[in-house]
């Protein structure tokens, strides 16, 4: 019997023993249901790359820990959402230092007549659908971390910044955006909005 046609609880003690060819089929079978998860949010085909592999790698970390009488896929399909969300957030704080980088050297303020960019028209409803979905699920949310994502994912503040901001302890914070990206990630995975 070969890789790909074992036992999936099999495969994955093998490569928790160290088994590197366990470790390429589990990639094999399922590199493409996770490059389909996380291709919606991104433009770019390296974007994409990125996540996926980011996302392996996650999951082959923390293998030891799963609990091999549930499924492997939405295992790795949650660690996909995941590091797709962090990767955008990511790419959102590039843009704005990019853009206020742009807007000092032209010498223009913010306020100003608007800001620079080089984004063109298909890219910009690209990024808006993206955005509005991600809006649509966030306010699906509890409430208890409906405010702590919008300010960590949408504002984009630092979670000092937003513990001062909500007055909370910091370890509040942490834990009310790790469980918000656990339910953001589940409803994605089920394409709940309401």
């Amino acid at each position: 019997m070969g890789y790909l046609d074992m036992p999936e609880k099999e495969l994955v003690q093998r490569a928790v023993a160290g088994d590197q060819m366990a470790y390429r089929a589990i990639y094999q079978l399922h590199e493409k249901a996770i490059r389909g998860r996380v291709s919606g949010y991104f433009k770019w085909k390296a974007d994409v790359d990125d996540v996926v592999s980011e996302s392996f790698q996650k999951a082959f970390v923390n293998l030891p820990h799963f609990d091999t009488e549930r499924e492997l896929r939405p295992w790795l399909s949650t660690i996909a959402t995941h590091t797709a969300l962090d990767h955008l957030a990511s790419i959102k704080r590039e843009d704005q230092k990019k853009e206020g980088i742009k807007l000092k050297a032209s010498g223009e303020s913010a306020e100003g007549q608007g800001p620079i960019t080089d984004v063109d028209p298909e890219e910009e409803i690209i990024n808006g659908e993206n955005h509005e979905r991600l809006m649509a699920f966030i306010e699906e949310l509890s409430p208890l971390y409906k405010e702590v994502m919008v300010k960590y994912m949408i504002e984009e503040l630092e979670y000092e910044e937003i513990a001062k901001e909500l007055k909370l302890e910091l370890n509040t914070v942490r834990t009310r955006i790790r469980r918000g990206k656990q339910q953001l990630a589940e409803m994605m995975l089920r394409g709940e909005i309401e």
